[in-house]
């Protein structure tokens, strides 16, 4: 029998209102990042913090859009402390650390003056502790521990920020500061530690080689996420250096923080589809009709959702663009409109790829992904000339819409 419409909406909301405290300790933590740097971190301090934190993402990319999304499709149906549970469980382990100590190596290799021996160690380790911490919460989150995983989103962000506010205070320039937002977040790793063993996820628990079927078994989301890493975080980086050296820090402040603002509600967005939407979508996976079916409802209410939250910011936008960044970038209000149109077009978007993370199927998701880059750098390309930093905005609202119509098209065509 068909579940309700009306009683997949309930679902989906009570669950996101369990995950509640989780998403206001993030966004509350990245706003008071975002403010901190926006006051105290100099001209272009934000748009630098944003090259920083894109950095992050592309350490974290393969380990958290890979093998943490592949973690959870394989865990959700298992007992924790059974063998293929630990079997999982120990693949996602070795291939966490090995991405993050790959990224090292690159950095190492092209970091330039920029990132001398010293620093480059210290990142690529902290990295290595906060992705390793991220893993453990996402074994929590597909073993039903949501309370455990919501204590680690709180302590994260405190830790995290607590670090940048400090580092501030004692007048340390900003790349030491952006640093040490690296090294408080990595000091939750014990604490994540300490949860995933009380909660039994640990017991009996050995390192063994990964089997061969492990590893095939993970390949496919470890190869999706490399499609996300080389279209879009990728892409995000090299723009981001290119403006920076070729426009002013005060404009490409006014770009960054519409930018920001959107990072915000997106951890909020990222946050809902992760723990509420993803794992119930991979539970489905063995009844597409179903999943098809869940896919659609939820569609919907964010379609509705989405279009009345992104248009009460617009109309606080005079409010909102001082009090969360600092008043003389309240000049990016010219630019927020082709934002919130494009973020309402990608979250959706995202709703027909996670379908295709679900279902494990790489080929497809790599060539949306792949679409996605062509459009926007054809894009960027033909409105930068014009009309500056605002060509950018525009490209992003015109290319994700694009994406959208493009992935509902072939989700009732072609995907099955």
């Amino acid at each position: 029998m068909a579940t309700p419409v009306r009683t997949i909406w309930q679902g989906f909301v009570r669950g996101s209102l369990g995950t509640g405290v989780a998403i206001v300790a993030r966004a509350a933590g990245a706003l008071t990042l975002n403010k901190l740097v926006a006051l105290y971190g100099g001209l272009g301090g934000l748009t630098q913090l944003a090259q920083f934190q894109n950095l992050m993402a592309l350490f974290g990319a393969l380990p958290t859009d890979g093998v943490q999304v592949g973690a959870t499709t394989h865990l959700a149906p298992l007992r924790p402390g059974s063998g293929r549970h630990r079997v999982w469980f120990g693949a996602a382990l070795a291939l966490t650390g090995a991405t993050i100590l790959g990224a090292g190596a690159v950095l190492l290799a092209t970091g330039g003056a920029a990132w001398p021996v010293g620093r480059a160690v210290f990142f690529t380790a902290g990295m290595l502790l906060i992705i390793t911490q991220a893993l453990l919460s996402t074994v929590l989150l597909a073993a039903g521990r949501r309370g455990p995983y919501i204590a680690q989103a709180v302590a994260i962000s405190l830790l995290g920020t607590a670090a940048v506010a400090a580092a501030l205070a004692a007048g340390w320039p900003l790349a030491r500061v952006l640093l040490a937002y690296v090294g408080g977040q990595a000091l939750t790793l014990p604490l994540a530690g300490w949860a995933a063993w009380h909660a039994g996820l640990l017991a009996g628990w050995r390192w063994r080689w990964p089997s061969q079927a492990a590893w095939r078994g993970m390949l496919p989301f470890v190869l999706m996420a490399a499609g996300s890493l080389l279209s879009g975080r990728a892409v995000d980086y090299g723009l981001r250096a290119w403006l920076i050296a070729h426009f002013a820090p005060a404009r490409t402040d006014l770009w960054q923080a519409v930018a920001k603002l959107s990072d915000n509600y997106t951890l909020v967005m990222t946050a809902v589809l992760n723990t509420v939407f993803y794992p119930r979508l991979a539970a489905l996976k063995a009844t597409p009709a179903q999943a098809r079916r869940y896919l659609a409802a939820v569609l919907g209410l964010l379609a509705v959702g989405l279009a009345v939250a992104l248009g009460l910011v617009y109309a606080l936008r005079d409010v909102l663009l001082p009090l969360l960044f600092a008043p003389r970038l309240l000049a990016a209000r010219e630019l927020l409109a082709p934002q919130l149109l494009g973020d309402w077009a990608k979250f959706l978007a995202w709703v027909f790829l996670y379908y295709l993370l679900a279902r494990a199927r790489p080929l497809p998701y790599l060539a949306m992904q792949g679409i996605a880059a062509g459009l926007y750098i054809v894009l960027v390309a033909l409105f930068i000339g014009p009309f500056g930093l605002a060509g950018v905005v525009w490209a992003h609202a015109l290319h994700y819409v694009l994406l959208l119509a493009i992935c509902a098209g072939l989700y009732k065509w072609k995907w099955d």
